[in-house]
């Protein structure tokens, strides 16, 4: 969490209701609105750590109590009533290594519609995952993997990635929605352009670190 003082009661309301046995904990990064005196009463746990998305949900996958499976849902998502029954179904199949929801967004127009349906189609074609999906693992494979790797940008891309070599990723067709404010701040056309070349950059090697100065997120 980051700044994100307008979207998280939604975030964690919507989670008590879909997952109301899970431990919610928020990670913040340093916000300096009133991002964590409106999470702190709503979640079980809140930590001050390293602002940076692999750090912190590093962080917070390290603070959770036993359990069989971690999910990493950003501030900005709001999480559909059958979450955890979900998750549960997916992983009721012992070779999944662990999954993701298809995504919608919180403003509905057809060429938003028509974005996030090609996310969603796109994932399920190539068992992939971004972090707005809201990505869930298997303990074991979180921790054997050593979790998100320390980059500034495309952890998401990097977990996906490595997880789906451990076992079958699991493509659930329930649907998370996700803020579109980067969609219709910068531009649908310019967004998905930028994003595609982020990914292929960085799928072909080139620093994160410079991607990241490059190809800042908008807010």
């Amino acid at each position: 969490m980051l700044n994100e003082e307008g979207a998280i009661v939604a975030t964690l309301d919507a989670l008590r209701i879909g997952a109301p046995a899970a431990e919610l904990i928020v990670v913040d990064g340093g916000s300096t609105d009133r991002s964590i005196e409106t999470a702190r009463p709503r979640c079980d746990r809140l930590i001050e750590g390293p602002r940076g998305r692999a750090r912190q949900m590093n962080a917070g996958a390290a603070a959770a109590s036993p359990g069989d499976a971690i999910t990493f849902v950003h501030a900005d998502t709001v999480v559909p009533v059958t979450f955890a029954r979900d998750i549960e179904a997916a992983l009721n199949d012992r070779r999944v290594a662990g999954g993701r929801f298809d995504v919608a967004f919180d403003v509905h127009t057809p060429a938003l519609e028509l974005v996030a349906a090609m996310i969603s189609l796109r994932s399920r074609a190539f068992r992939s995952a971004t972090g707005d999906q809201a990505i869930f693992v298997r303990r074991e494979v979180f921790e054997r993997l050593g979790g998100y790797a320390d980059v500034e940008i495309c952890e998401d891309v990097d977990f996906a990635r490595r997880m789906r070599r451990t076992g079958p990723v699991a493509c659930l067709r329930s649907r998370v929605i996700t803020s579109s404010r980067r969609w219709r701040s910068d531009g649908i056309l310019r967004t998905v352009l930028k994003m595609w070349l982020i990914k292929s950059l960085f799928l072909a090697g080139v620093s994160p670190a410079w991607l990241k100065r490059h190809y800042a997120d908008t807010r």
